[in-house]
């Protein structure tokens, strides 16, 4: 599949727990994000379709961890896209509500974004948006909470999951189960998000797709470009493109800025 080169521009904001991107949407290959992805469409057309063929238009939708699909935008779409990790707060009070649910299937996702969003919710910042939502009161296994925060200074080198478990004093049979069973993915796809996450980081603060995959921990550019394409359905100079300078220590609104 050919896409567009041109029709990703706008803005990013990279914050801890999400990121966000606002501004034209074009087309995307077939993907399956390791967050949770809010879409909300506020100009022209977007059609999405899912695993099972459905493809029609919506208005909003939220799609769960992990669930395949497809986005397309005509020549006037513009949206806002929020990614939520999945061990943030949103992420989980999200995804707590979509438990149970035929989680592949598009009709699920435009309901849940009918369910789950404000009435306001296409006029509202992304930082508006995940601070209307409350963690659930379910508390993770803070064996598994260390684990996320360590992982971030380890993803320069090869991680495994050997060493991360012995970094929080759990069995690696252990950790690999709540990672599954707490976070929805295996612990490589939350590897590979991590590592994502890390390129935007990056990015943000200058460096080249060579440096970013290096940096994250990619082997070369194609182990990157692999990443990103099963992730967001894009290559990775479309994701450099968007991510520029976003300040973690400034507000949404300041950390922006145009791609």
């Amino acid at each position: 599949m050919t896409l567009p080169t041109d029709t990703w521009r706008g803005s990013t904001v990279l914050r801890p727990g999400w990121l966000a991107f606002t501004g034209s949407a074009g087309a995307t290959e077939a993907h399956a994000h390791a967050a949770v992805q809010v879409l909300l469409v506020t100009a022209g057309r977007i059609e999405l379709s899912d695993v099972h063929g459905t493809r029609r238009p919506v208005h909003a939708a939220i799609i769960p961890t992990r669930t395949v699909h497809s986005l397309y935008g005509n020549a006037d779409a513009t949206a806002t896209m929020l990614y939520l990790d999945p061990d943030s707060a949103p992420g989980r009070h999200v995804t707590a509500r979509l438990s149970g649910l035929a989680r592949e299937e598009l009709g699920t996702w435009v309901a849940a974004a009918r369910d789950l969003l404000p009435p306001d919710a296409h006029t509202r910042a992304p930082s508006a948006l995940v601070e209307g939502w409350e963690p659930v009161a379910a508390r993770r296994n803070p064996g598994l909470m260390a684990a996320v925060e360590a992982l971030p200074r380890m993803l320069h080198a090869a991680v495994r999951l050997t060493d991360l478990a012995a970094a929080v004093g759990l069995s690696p049979s252990r950790l690999g189960h709540l990672f599954t069973t707490e976070l929805g993915l295996s612990f490589p796809t939350y590897l590979r998000w991590a590592r994502l996450r890390r390129v935007m980081e990056l990015a943000r603060d200058g460096a080249n797709l060579t440096e970013a995959a290096h940096g994250a921990g990619f082997s070369d550019s194609s182990h990157l470009t692999r990443a990103c394409h099963e992730m967001f359905g894009l290559a990775p100079s479309r994701l450099i493109q968007a991510v520029r300078s976003a300040d973690l220590s400034k507000s949404p609104g300041e950390a922006s800025r145009d791609a």
